[in-house]
């Protein structure tokens, strides 16, 4: 999950490393990425993405109840 804002974040957080420590840099970027990764899925955050598509579907299933609701109300 590493969305464009998680990859600033890291991009931001690694330019604070001293300059001439590129091995080091790579390295801890990398786990840095692995670490934020796995707390965000320890904390049950989903991306925007799957937000909206879940929104989407629940939009459609909340329709059709009701729906369905105004039929069994006319019997």
């Amino acid at each position: 999950m590493a969305t464009p804002k998680i990859r600033e974040l890291i991009e931001n957080i690694a330019s604070l490393l001293p300059t001439g420590t590129e091995g080091i840099k790579d390295d801890f970027k990398d786990n840095l990425k692995i670490l934020l990764n796995d707390y965000l899925r320890k904390i049950n955050v989903v991306t925007r993405e799957e937000f909206d598509t879940q929104s989407a579907v629940l939009k459609k299933t909340r329709s059709k109840l009701d729906e369905i609701e105004k039929k069994l109300k006319g019997k």
